[in-house]
């Protein structure tokens, strides 16, 4: 149901990006989705990795600032309209989704979809009565 997510809040200056996934990198931490939202002075990258505490800590420690987060994690079928008839259940549960970014993987055949809601604890009851799969860490960490 709920992943952790880390946020790294970074300047919008060249490199900054190369910066963080090398230091990613040097810790064998693994990436399994991203996403980065930027303004005109700094952007906020989103990750979801295989061992978020210990980015947390190789991140802080090299000087970045960072949060870690719970997000809902869900698997949709990969075909027109599944994303629309999930967030339909959101809405009707009257939801507001803050943000969300997907990824497919080509083995499943499943689109993986992270979720960040206003109420979280509602959304999760709203999609396992909507029939929603959710997917743990593990589930993540393996796609």
């Amino acid at each position: 149901m709920y992943v952790k997510q880390i946020s790294v809040f970074i300047e919008n200056t060249k490199g900054r990006l190369a910066d963080i996934t090398s230091v990613l990198a040097r810790g064998s931490i693994d990436i399994r989705a991203l996403s980065l939202a930027d303004t005109t002075n700094f952007g906020i990258l989103r990750l979801i990795v295989d061992r978020p505490f210990d980015a947390e800590k190789m991140l802080k420690e090299s000087g970045f600032t960072v949060s870690v987060t719970s997000v809902i994690a869900i698997g949709i079928e990969d075909r027109p309209g599944a994303l629309a008839e999930a967030l339909k259940i959101l809405e009707e549960g009257d939801i507001s989704v803050e943000y969300l970014y997907a990824f497919i993987s080509k083995t499943s055949g499943k689109a993986s979809v992270i979720l960040r809601v206003d109420d979280g604890d509602k959304a999760v009851e709203m999609l396992v009565n909507g029939g929603i799969t959710f997917l743990s860490d593990k589930d993540i960490i393996e796609i």
